[in-house]
């Protein structure tokens, strides 16, 4: 038995019992949505920042081995606290700080026990007198608000050492350190993001922000509980949406009953698909929260052709019930195998394995899954009952009877000199794309967080935080481990020392802190502050006993572990690079018995380990996504020079998107990478509806010219008007308030269309070059969709 036997086999099985038993397949759905439906009414927002990193990462794996040891250098929130009047040295300014601290120590998921401000214990000052080692808190017990008191504060400022990092250059404002936990210690449950950033714009910034106070809150954290709030507007660009394309639908149509038989069948599984998302125990996270868009997007696009084929067959005088039928077999296989590819193109990403696009692909798949029940079962069955309008029909008959200019001249791509014009065009934009894309680079390209707008208030207090403070707010933390209680032997200090010397010199790298940066102010000090002594020592018992009065978070309880920290300029891709390329190199020359060198903690290491995931997974990403679509293209045509029609313009859309995103200063990221997948999985139906229909009227004898004429008119106008449905469902997301959502529903837009315009012009054009196809009359060949 061929393939066409058993496709038509397939196709009447699934047809004489579809449409055998209407009522209980709509009572079956019926049930179903319920059922979804109130699954998805429980779905509620799920981000964290164990979600974005690749936690399998050799440098995650290191940092996790320490976590609570470097809690305070890891998930931490900085808050600033300003005042516009004078400077910190001011009894309101203080009793402010200290209201703001204790604020904080009560939020959930904070770890108070390495909470710091210049209020709490674990903020001391220290200084060597005549009569030995002096130490105290910063502000003492029996502050009272006096000029007294005001001045002791600021000489235990200065004596700390804490200018540059916990209180600002200028001393306008000082900062509340709050690391966070990841999961509740006493409950067990995991942060909530949005709650803990709500908490902090309610009970600090907005409680005590006014005239004389200004406070800045940057952190991982807060970009998550950002991105968050920021994706509570989904729902009115989703409502948008809804309205712009029943719009469209309608237009085309002319016609409510198919327009809103549509429009519902789409609805449904934007509905399962949330549904479904919450019985497999995923929220709603910001990366994955834009999936439901897509799959109201695909269900239309597919479902254009659904209303095409019925209207054509009514017109052409078959009943409601019977054109329904005709519809279910022209569409049932070509559709099923254009979603397979949408599938396939979106769970190739799973090969990333970071959570937050791990869960994407996964939502997406289940959302194409749920679009074969609702477009190819439901849909069909609604319209033998709803059917369509005489004012369609009567719109029908116009389009049947027009002069087809924009089909006449877009089939001339079919002639042999026209198809190599298109080729030679096509090739043009190929290279022009290679040649820009080579500058696209690995993570993030521009200061702050990049997932939000330039504008926004979390970019603005990181801009605060850069002009104001020496430490910056990007820390590469790099760790070395040594055998127990040798943390601060000498040849541990040589090489940490010649370590920072040579990081210093990285670009990019501002300053370096470590146990030794420490110790060698502190042997300086017991000998009246002479820099002759500023270094390190070969006594065992002056390291010793020097180590023991530095903060604890420069070395772990059994000194086997210290941390260097790298202060970066920024956390741009090339800084990241040079930094992770000068710390390996290092590794791999001095790591020893002593010593070993192992990579990476802090917001800087961890976004480091990101990129490199990112970049390895990339290529084998796009591998497989062409591979796998380009064998099912392959298994549907049976022809690999079909195939080569079809992937070709996909491919060139993908070079062109790379050279956007160049042009753009886009970075591939967590939040870009998906864009190409999802491009060339949904850009596939255009060649797959467009071939199986022009290889319908190749076999009824047709030259190639006028087979793809009347594969334009026919259905050139329901594919083109998938692009334009496909891009109108994302471009609404340009306007969203996070900037990561804009930047795919940018580029996403880009490639619909790209990959509609090369799909008309390009498939037509190759296969009058590759597959060349002579006309073979086939009588018995299945009527084809319309």
């Amino acid at each position: 038995m061929n393939t066409t036997d058993r496709s038509t086999r397939i196709e009447r099985f699934f047809e004489r019992h579809l449409f055998a038993h209407r009522i209980a397949v709509l009572a079956i759905f019926a049930l179903v949505s319920i059922a979804l439906g109130w699954q998805a009414a429980q779905l509620r927002p799920d981000a964290s920042l164990a979600k974005m990193v690749p936690t399998f990462h050799p440098y995650i794996a290191n940092y996790l081995k320490y976590e609570n040891e470097l809690r305070p250098l890891g998930n931490v929130v900085r808050i600033a606290v300003e005042t516009t009047d004078g400077d910190i040295y001011t009894k309101h300014y203080l009793e402010t700080l200290k209201k703001i601290t204790d604020e904080v120590f009560y939020i959930r998921g904070i770890d108070r026990g390495n909470l710091k401000s210049l209020w709490t214990p674990n903020m001391d000052w220290v200084e060597v007198t005549e009569e030995g080692f002096q130490s105290g808190p910063v502000i003492p017990k029996d502050f009272d608000g006096s000029t007294a008191s005001l001045e002791q504060v600021r000489t235990n400022v200065m004596r700390s050492g804490a200018v540059g990092s916990m209180v600002a250059n200028d001393f306008k404002s000082a900062v509340v350190l709050a690391p966070l936990f990841e999961r509740d210690p006493d409950t067990g449950e995991k942060l909530d993001y949005g709650q803990l950033s709500q908490q902090l714009e309610e009970l600090v910034r907005t409680k005590y922000e006014g005239d004389r106070i200004k406070v800045h809150i940057t952190g991982g954290a807060k970009i998550v509980g950002d991105l968050i709030a920021g994706a509570g507007s989904i729902a009115m660009f989703f409502g948008i949406t809804f309205l712009m394309t029943a719009a469209l639908l309608y237009a085309y149509s002319r016609c409510w009953r198919s327009t809103l038989v549509t429009l519902l069948c789409c609805s449904l599984a934007v509905v399962w698909q949330l549904g479904i998302v919450q019985l497999l125990g995923f929220g709603l996270d910001p990366y994955a929260i834009l999936v439901p868009f897509l799959t109201f997007a695909i269900g239309v696009s597919h479902a254009v052709q659904n209303i095409n084929t019925m209207a054509t067959e009514r017109w052409r005088g078959l009943s409601n019930l019977d054109a329904a039928k005709v519809t279910f077999r022209a569409l049932f296989v070509a559709g099923s195998i254009a979603l397979l590819c949408d599938a396939v193109g979106f769970s190739t990403l799973l090969v990333i394995r970071i959570g937050a696009i791990q869960e994407l692909a996964i939502s997406a798949s289940v959302g194409v899954a749920v679009i074969i029940f609702t477009k190819m079962f439901l849909l069909p069955v609604l319209m033998s009952y709803a059917g369509v309008s005489q004012a369609c029909l009567r719109h029908q008959e116009r389009k049947a009877h027009s002069r087809h200019r924009a089909a006449h001249a877009l089939s001339r791509f079919a002639e042999p000199g026209r198809a190599k014009v298109a080729v030679l065009a096509a090739c043009a934009l190929l290279a022009a794309g290679l040649v820009i894309a080579r500058d696209l680079k690995i993570g993030d390209l521009d200061p702050g967080a990049p997932e939000l707008r330039r504008e926004s208030r979390y970019n603005q207090d990181v801009a605060y935080m850069t002009t104001h403070y020496a430490t910056s707010a990007d820390v590469f933390v790099v760790m070395v481990t040594t055998p127990v209680g040798e943390c601060g032997a000498y040849p541990v200090a040589a090489v940490v020392d010649r370590f920072q010397w040579e990081m210093e010199n990285v670009p990019g790298v501002e300053s370096t802190l470590s146990l030794f940066t420490g110790m060698k102010a502190m042997i300086a000090a017991t000998y009246s502050g002479d820099l002759k002594w500023y270094a390190i020592t070969r006594d065992r018992y002056i390291s010793n006993s020097v180590y023991k009065a530095l903060p604890g978070v420069l070395h772990n309880t059994d000194c086997s572990m210290l941390p260097v920290l790298l202060f970066l300029k920024d956390h741009k891709a090339d800084t990241l690079a040079g930094v992770v390329a000068a710390a390996e190199a290092f590794a791999a020359r001095h790591n020893d018995e002593h010593a070993t060198f192992v990579l990476a903690a802090g917001n800087s290491g961890v976004e480091a380990a990101t990129n490199i995931v990112v970049k390895q997974s990339e290529r084998l990403m796009l591998l497989l996504v062409y591979g796998i679509v380009s064998l099912l293209v392959w298994w549907e045509f049976k022809s690999w020079r079909i195939a080569l029609c079809i992937m070709i313009p996909l491919y060139i859309t993908s070079v062109l998107c790379e050279a956007l995103m160049t042009l753009l200063g886009l970075g591939v990221k967590v939040g870009t990478l998906p864009v190409i997948a999802l491009g060339v999985g949904i850009g596939v139906d255009y060649g797959i509806y467009i071939y199986n229909r022009l290889e319908h009227f190749l076999r009824q004898g047709l030259s190639l010219k006028d087979a793809y004429f009347h594969t334009l008119t026919s259905t050139g106008v329901a594919v083109a008007l998938t692009g334009v449905t496909l891009a109108l469902g994302v471009s609404t997301w340009v306007f969203s308030a996070i900037k990561f959502h804009a930047d795919m529903g940018l580029l996403l837009a880009f490639m619909f269309l790209w990959n509609m315009v090369g799909a008309i012009v390009m498939i037509p054009a190759l296969a009058a070059l590759i597959v060349r196809p002579q006309p073979q009359p086939n009588p018995s060949r299945k009527e084809a969709f319309a």
